[in-house]
């Protein structure tokens, strides 16, 4: 009798929840699209972009962190306003996902009903403030130049079996390491064409790259003094397999980086790469190098 109670008690507990909890309505959002912000100071270069998640609020309430394309239930209805914010995979790591400070949220208002789904095709844009140091390859020369220790000299490309429109406009960075050439160690001279990086020490600062390789490549960062210069190497980009390279998109937080180098006048980014072990060959190419600040 008593195994008959609790039943029906739990029973009834559940019915109470179900009916307390109304059905919810369902926001469906797509994946981000990057526009080109018309008011934007400087030039922010080729739109590419690799933001694959977003904060979720609606009614200033925060819903959740989510990778998107997501389907989302929520319990309210009528009125509502939904914001979407921007969020990357922080130096490239999937559990660290982090609002990009650089570009705008997605905001509308609109309203929700039960049981009914809506469809939402998020875009951002870079705020008109941020500031850039950009090299896309496209000139008659460009601002990465080897050090004397490096065996590999880099040129630029079109082959069109690696080249995306999306991505590239005419022209990429292309370096091949062999047995007899392993090594490539290069930085940029933004100096030299009278644009210097004077980063901004205790604010958001990052360095967005993208890349094709199928070899290793370790991206840092050199603060330069009148007296002297340190080289911080900070991220590795590691290799992709011949049958799957791709174009990726990293965005390489240097925020601690460029705190730490206190006397540093101006910054400028320095690329090291060498043969990985057991390989033969491997190629690396780069593009659309940016500086992002404030």
């Amino acid at each position: 009798m008593k195994k008959i109670v609790l039943f029906f008690g739990l029973f009834l507990a559940l019915t109470s929840c179900i009916k307390n909890n109304p059905d919810p309505s369902w926001i469906y959002i797509e994946k981000w699209q990057l526009i080109e912000n018309p008011d934007l100071i400087g030039i922010a270069g080729v739109p590419t972009h690799n933001i694959t998640n977003a904060w979720v609020y609606v009614n200033g309430e925060t819903i959740g962190v989510f990778e998107l394309p997501v389907k989302i239930p929520v319990l309210i209805s009528g009125s509502a306003k939904i914001q979407i914010t921007p969020a990357i995979l922080n130096n490239g790591i999937s559990a660290t996902k982090k609002i990009y400070p650089f570009l705008e949220p997605f905001i509308l208002q609109t309203e929700l009903i039960q049981n009914e789904t809506l469809v939402i095709n998020p875009t951002t844009q870079y705020f008109s403030s941020v500031k850039f140091n950009i090299e896309n390859f496209e000139g008659a020369s460009y601002v990465v130049t080897e050090g004397p220790s490096s065996t590999v000299i880099a040129n630029t490309s079109n082959d069109p079996l690696i080249l995306d429109p999306s991505i590239n406009e005419l022209k990429f960075l292309r370096l091949d390491l062999s047995t007899s050439n392993d090594r490539w160690i290069a930085s940029t001279e933004f100096n030299l064409s009278s644009i210097n990086m004077p980063l901004p020490k205790g604010k958001e600062v990052y360095l967005e790259l993208d890349y094709y390789n199928t070899n290793q490549v370790t991206s840092g960062l050199i603060g330069i003094s009148s007296t002297n210069q340190t080289n911080n190497p900070n991220v590795r980009l590691n290799p992709q397999n011949d049958n799957e390279v791709r174009w990726k998109k990293i965005y390489i937080d240097l925020r601690e980086v460029v705190s730490g180098m206190t006397t540093a006048d101006y910054y400028e980014f320095s690329f090291d790469a060498l043969l990985d072990d057991g390989a033969s060959s491997g190629f690396i190419c780069l593009d659309n190098i940016k500086a992002v600040y404030f």
